[in-house]
């Protein structure tokens, strides 16, 4: 004879509540003020008798998913996996399962991730889009899935989502005029071609210009950021009459690339070139030399990117965008 499975009332039972209070400690509802030492009440009542959560049940009755997607260009680049340990955090303290789409930065991808996201399979969005339109992503909010952007918004931007960013130009016109003030007088960058990182560009050559460089700025465009397109593109600025006396690479993964050509033609950095990136990737520490960059810190940006999430998907009313800005540190190490 089969036994039955224990409930939320047998719960209730054994740690002396009501269900009520059992219900809003297991949903994790951050206002509801119980006193610990009955949380503590709950969840070993929960282990003692094995209850498990019915999720049919409670989305049918919530008509949510309890599930959020975050949506990301290049899973092989280590600055993601650590912005997802930020949102898984801040999911599993809300009870919601995290899925993670990894486009590769195609558009062909991208299109079919959103129609997969438009069919109901999650309750919100956090991601980082190369190709669609802000068009595109209003069909997120249309359909009452909340979207949270990890983008710097634009002047006229009015998509009603919210942002979450490190300002791309400031951070990247520090990187650019500490190698100036280095007295590098020659200082190129490499990058990639998708505008979603033409901040970086653009501090680039404000630094350039606020410091009367005296020449025109060497750009490389590889056709993504990867660690082969940051190597490719080394090549062709070897190959330039002058060299640069410094690189500034628009993330560490092509600064790596760009260091393992420069290794390979017995370039020293920074003796003969100098090298920043940015992202400040776990590895940039341990490379040899090791790797002066920009840290935007991931995974505070991916724990305040869910937390935007959480705050509209438990709110009963609307909440107005909000255009979220988060600090950047140069952090000096070996490469210059």
């Amino acid at each position: 004879m089969r036994t039955a499975k224990p409930k939320q009332v047998d719960v209730a039972r054994v740690a002396g509540v009501s269900q009520a209070t059992v219900s809003q400690v297991l949903s994790a509802k951050s206002d509801f003020n119980v006193p610990l030492e009955t949380r503590q009440r709950i969840f070993d009542a929960v282990i003692q008798l094995g209850y498990v959560p019915n999720e049919l049940a409670r989305s049918l009755r919530t008509q949510r998913t309890y599930t959020i997607a975050s949506v990301i260009p290049d899973i092989a680049n280590p600055f993601y996996p650590t912005f997802e340990r930020g949102v898984q955090d801040i999911a599993e303290a809300h009870n919601y399962d995290l899925i993670v789409y990894n486009t590769d930065g195609i558009e062909s991808k991208e299109r079919r991730c959103l129609d997969a996201l438009l069919r109901g399979r999650v309750d919100g969005v956090i991601g980082v889009f190369f190709h669609l339109t802000r068009a595109d992503l209003e069909r997120l909010p249309e359909r009452d899935i909340a979207l949270v952007l990890l983008d710097q918004p634009r002047g006229t931007d009015s998509t009603p989502v919210d942002h979450v960013f490190v300002d791309n130009a400031k951070a990247a016109s520090a990187a650019t005029t500490y190698l100036l003030e280095l007295g590098h007088e020659r200082v190129a960058m490499l990058t990639g071609q998708h505008e979603t990182l033409s901040g970086r560009v653009d501090g680039y050559r404000q630094a350039l210009a606020a410091r009367d460089a005296g020449f025109e700025p060497i750009i490389h465009e590889a056709g993504d950021f990867t660690e082969a397109c940051g190597y490719s593109g080394m090549l062709e600025l070897l190959r330039r009459t002058p060299r640069p006396s410094a690189v500034f690479a628009a993330n560490d993964v092509m600064a790596m690339g760009a260091l393992v050509a420069m290794r390979e033609h017995g370039v020293k950095v920074p003796e003969e070139i100098a090298l920043i990136g940015f992202d400040d990737i776990p590895a940039a520490r341990i490379l040899t030399p090791s790797l002066t960059t920009v840290s935007q810190f991931p995974q505070h940006l991916g724990r305040r990117a869910a937390e935007l999430l959480m705050d509209q998907l438990e709110s009963n009313t609307p909440i107005p965008p909000r255009h979220v800005e988060l600090p950047f540190e140069l952090i000096v190490r070996e490469s210059a």
